[in-house]
């Protein structure tokens, strides 16, 4: 995106904060660092900015974001329903790809609804009132950081935690090729604001639960590799989740593990649902444009981790999805 184009939605986006003054915030289902990191900083600049914000997200938040302040007022809409959710004038969007990733909250929005889309991911079709999208950011939060700048914000330890924390969860502990010189400049910044990166890194990237060890047990039991070995994918079932005690959010980096294999160009890792239906996670070492693939299938994300949903029998599925990324292979 032109910088010019960029700077234009970075004013539109303010004007639209500062036209409203009730604002709901969402982010997609099943919440990763930068969605959670993205909705907390929302809040805290809205609170600056002396408007009204209620966070709300489908279902409920992994325990461990409960280090961020002010993970306990995102409500879980799954189980309060939209009676408990306040009257609002505006939404605002942060980290969804496209709007169905909303979930269930958005039966709850006005029709017409102002809505506000601010990501990241390049697969995004702008919907929204106004949206703010720079593709090429390594995460929301630093598109929220530009906006924050706009704004002329002075960010607190706490906004400061949040944009931290988006940085430093979508960009893998700042490992991933997003992380650019840009990336590693705010999250100095933000060191700087009073952030402790040694304690989010130890709660939201190394630490494992016991039923994330049990489910990564049962996952790597089906590991299963392609002729050539460059594509590699575990399988993940109900009575696997059932077994090891585990919720949606223990499946997290699962999928790192058969990409990380040596020679391994492509993992992936196939979920079954109750609604007979796989979820899949794309993961690529660098050479593939998995975001390419996944939107193929309906999905979509980013050039080196994307995902969908496909409807079918376990094996079919698999083959296809194979097949497909066979094809994307240089």
């Amino acid at each position: 995106m032109k910088a010019d184009a960029y700077s234009t939605q970075l004013a539109d986006a303010c004007r639209f904060l500062h036209r409203y003054g009730r604002f709901l915030v969402v982010s997609h289902v099943n919440p990763d660092g930068d969605a959670i990191g993205s909705t907390l900083a929302v809040g805290e600049i809205l609170r600056v900015m002396g408007k009204q914000a209620i966070l709300v997200n489908e279902g409920a938040i992994h325990s461990k974001f409960s280090i961020l302040a002010g993970s306990d007022r995102i409500l879980n809409y799954t189980e309060l329903g939209k009676e408990a959710i306040p009257p609002f004038d505006a939404v605002i969007a942060v980290d969804c790809a496209d709007y169905y990733r909303i979930g269930a909250v958005a039966t709850c929005f006005p029709e017409n609804v102002p809505l506000l889309n601010i990501d990241h991911h390049p697969t995004n079709d702008g919907y929204g009132e106004t949206a703010l999208l720079k593709p090429d950011a390594a995460a929301t939060a630093e598109v929220l950081y530009d906006l924050v700048q706009e704004l002329g914000i002075e960010p607190s330890t706490e906004l400061a935690q949040c944009i931290y924390a988006g940085l430093m969860t979508d960009t893998g502990g700042f490992r991933y090729s997003s992380t650019t010189p840009k990336v590693m400049a705010i999250a100095s910044e933000m060191l700087a604001k009073g952030v402790n990166g040694n304690e989010l890194a130890e709660e939201l990237l190394e630490k494992l639960t016991y039923p994330q060890i049990l489910l990564l047990q049962r996952a790597l039991s089906s590991l299963t590799f392609s002729a050539d070995r460059r594509i590699a994918w575990m399988i993940v079932t109900e009575e696997d989740i059932a077994a090891a005690g585990a919720r949606n959010e223990d499946m997290e980096g699962l999928v790192n593990y058969p990409r990380n294999i040596e020679g391994v160009e492509v993992g992936l890792l196939f979920k079954q649902t109750r609604q007979g239906e796989l979820k899949v996670s794309f993961r690529s070492a660098g050479k593939v444009d998995v975001s390419q693939v996944a939107k193929h299938f309906g999905g979509g994300g980013h050039i080196l981790a994307s995902g969908c949903s496909v409807t079918g029998e376990l094996d079919a599925v698999i083959g296809q999805i194979v097949r497909e990324v066979e094809l994307a292979l240089p």
